[in-house]
């Protein structure tokens, strides 16, 4: 192994971390806006487990796609994997500055259905961030385990600052997720 196979799989894991706590951020905000509802404790830590499976779940299945449509798309690869990052992150900060629908009002997150809607809808962004990544990653095991630990933590975290903290929290940490998401997106693309 070289030094510049040193550097690459470094930067590879720096990218990764990064991206698992942008990812986290939406986690976050959610769980800002459930906590300023009030929550137990021992929901606290259900849903905080369902985020972090659904963020191991959802990006394996996207680094499966992403490195089976790496191997179709070849050289062009790395400008579909920016322009994914690119779309997704300029959709969670429009999402953040948009007014809230109440459509997570409605759902009762005390309920194991309610907890896996909200667990599921959090981690939907992970499947595209997968698929990115997919096409020039190679550690599989680490993305998975790094996006799970990001989602289940910063979810822990915002339900239990919701508790205390005021609402627009959540909002900015929303935009700054997708303002990473957007920046990594720019820097694959040029």
């Amino acid at each position: 192994m070289g030094l510049g196979d040193v550097y690459t799989e470094w930067g590879q894991i720096v990218t990764i971390t990064i991206m698992a706590v942008a990812l986290g951020m939406d986690a976050f905000s959610l769980g800002v806006g459930i906590g300023m509802k009030g929550i137990r404790l021992l929901h606290v830590l259900q849903m905080s487990l369902l985020i972090a499976v659904f963020h191991m779940l959802m990006p394996l299945l996207g680094l499966l796609t992403g490195s089976y449509v790496g191997h179709l798309l070849g050289q062009v690869t790395t400008y579909a994997a920016g322009g994914l990052l690119v779309l997704l992150g300029g959709h969670m900060v429009y999402n953040s500055f948009r007014p809230d629908t109440g459509s997570s009002r409605a759902m009762d997150h005390r309920t194991l259905w309610g907890m896996i809607l909200l667990s599921l809808s959090v981690s939907i962004d992970s499947f595209s961030v997968g698929v990115s990544l997919g096409m020039f990653v190679n550690g599989v095991l680490l993305t998975i385990l790094a996006f799970g630990a990001c989602g289940g933590l910063m979810s822990i975290l915002g339900l239990l600052i919701g508790r205390h903290v005021s609402r627009g929290l959540g909002d900015y940490g929303e935009a700054l997720g997708g303002a990473i998401l957007l920046g990594f997106g720019l820097l694959f693309i040029f």
